[in-house]
């Protein structure tokens, strides 16, 4: 039974809605059901299992992000740390956009669900791998201290930033609106903490 263009677009919205929400493991394929408006059956007629609607929205949602982002811009900089602050508020900017696109591939990419583990490596992997060479491409201009070992400092800022951004996941579940006064004071901060990494801590 084929669905109508426009019916199968406000369907995938609503199961997008539900994954982003809930999270692929949370969600079931009664609430999807449910919240497209049609049976199980269907669901499973046109996608075969609710992995495979969740990789198709997948898909669908990390083109946009990576055209809309376009992470090889990130090259222009000559500054890495400058280039974390402003590629960080274009993020800010899609995710007040499209916040369920966002939330979606942020769990795929880095709160991936075990299940869904050897299916995100195998299609996915050498996008991540790309996006973290590109990043270390611009970690390469920066000069660091005799005796510090790149790769690990490297690894240290990834770190921190992935802890700002479950830290924003978490806060934008619990507010209503990503105002302007959230994003400096989260800026603010994010970057005190970078420069505590870039600068040390003891006197």
């Amino acid at each position: 039974m084929p669905l109508q263009l426009y019916e199968k677009e406000k369907m995938l919205e609503a199961c997008l809605s539900l994954f982003a929400r809930h999270g692929y493991k949370q969600t079931s394929t009664e609430m999807l059901a449910e919240a497209a408006g049609i049976s199980k059956a269907l669901i499973f007629h046109h996608f075969k299992s609710k992995k495979k609607l969740y990789f198709s929205l997948l898909e669908h949602c990390s083109e946009k992000i990576g055209a809309e982002l376009k992470m090889d811009s990130i090259l222009k900089y000559d500054d890495f740390f400058k280039a974390l602050d402003e590629f960080g508020r274009l993020e800010f900017n899609y995710f007040r956009n499209s916040p369920d696109e966002y939330k979606l591939v942020y769990e795929a990419f880095y709160l991936t669900p075990d299940e869904l583990i050897p299916d995100i490596e195998a299609k996915y992997g050498d996008v991540i791998t790309s996006r973290n060479k590109l990043w270390r491409r611009l970690f390469d201009k920066v000069p660091l201290r005799d005796g510090l070992d790149r790769d690990q400092a490297f690894e240290l800022i990834m770190i921190a930033l992935e802890h700002f951004e479950k830290k924003f996941l978490l806060d934008v579940s619990q507010i209503e609106a990503v105002d302007d006064e959230y994003v400096q004071h989260y800026f603010d901060k994010m970057n005190r903490f970078c420069n505590m990494i870039r600068f040390g801590i003891e006197q």
